[in-house]
């Protein structure tokens, strides 16, 4: 019986419960994710009378407009309960008391539970896959470099960011650079930085993203090189609308695998630049 259920704050000592709630249903997520998400934001976990973790809504404020909802989570047994809902109101409680406007990446099934809560479509994503993926062999655009990103340009990198993201992620970029260094790297030009990725080490494959740039040419170099520094599978969450960088990783033998539909609460036009945003950094992250 969900009265039964007692909901409190995640601690850190829940990760490994949580890394096996998120295993259940095949999700990308390791301890290191839920620490960051933990620390940073409002959770909500849902636990049984011994103890055990059931469910689990997680927030990631950002220094901005609005904040992302992650982690809606129930384990099998008590689905269809009612608690995906009761930990979302929570979620969008916890943002709307900030003075933000809730956001999130839904997959289908869960745009069903999410539209009568008062979300609205924004665009869509698709999450792209490869198990071996093979080189991107567009060279940069003229006049354009790519090179390792370093500690030294997060402030600079999160500054570009603010504009095309529609806020301040600067502790996120940060961390995901100390996640995966060699899959971290700037695009400059004239006139400064035209562009950057991230990605991070997860529990079956490799994630890159964010990917942010200001044209296609920028971000399939972007792409290049983070694919140099990966080995093993990897996988990209890719705004639909990027079509000549879909070609791009069609061509270096990913294969799209599911996908998500960005909303936003009450609202249908997106806070972010869906033409420069080319790669998110995850469902869970924005």
């Amino acid at each position: 019986m969900t009265a039964e259920l007692a909901q409190r704050r995640l601690t850190v000592a829940d990760i490994p419960a949580a890394v096996r709630l998120s295993a259940e249903p095949g999700w990308n997520q390791v301890p290191a994710d839920w620490q960051l998400m933990i620390e940073h934001g409002d959770s909500f976990g849902r636990f049984t009378p011994d103890g055990r973790l059931v469910a689990t809504g997680l927030t990631v404020p950002f220094s901005g407009r609005f904040g992302w909802i992650s982690m809606i989570l129930v384990t099998a047994e008590f689905r269809r309960r009612g608690l995906a809902t009761q930990s979302m109101r929570s979620c969008i409680d916890a943002l709307m008391g900030r003075g933000i406007v809730p956001a999130l990446d839904a997959t289908p099934e869960g745009r069903q539970v999410y539209l009568p809560l008062g979300f609205k479509d924004v665009y869509r994503i698709t999450r792209y896959f490869a198990e071996r993926p093979g080189s991107v062999d567009e060279p940069p655009p003229a006049a354009v470099t790519v090179r390792p990103m370093r500690e030294a340009d997060v402030p600079a990198v999160s500054g570009y960011d603010a504009q095309p993201f529609g806020a301040d992620r600067g502790f996120l970029l940060r961390h995901l650079l100390g996640r995966l260094p060699a899959g971290a790297h700037v695009a400059e030009g004239k006139g400064g930085i035209r562009g950057f990725v991230l990605g991070r080490g997860g529990r079956a494959s490799t994630q890159i993203g964010p990917l942010v740039a200001k044209d296609a040419a920028t971000a399939i170099a972007l792409l290049r090189a983070a694919l140099a520094g990966i080995a093993g599978p990897v996988c990209i969450d890719l705004g639909n609308a990027h079509a000549a960088v879909i070609e791009a990783v069609t061509r270096a033998s990913f294969t799209p695998q599911f996908p998500f539909i960005r909303m936003i609460h009450g609202r249908s036009e997106p806070f972010d630049d869906p033409q420069r945003v080319v790669a998110i950094a995850g469902p869970e992250l924005g």
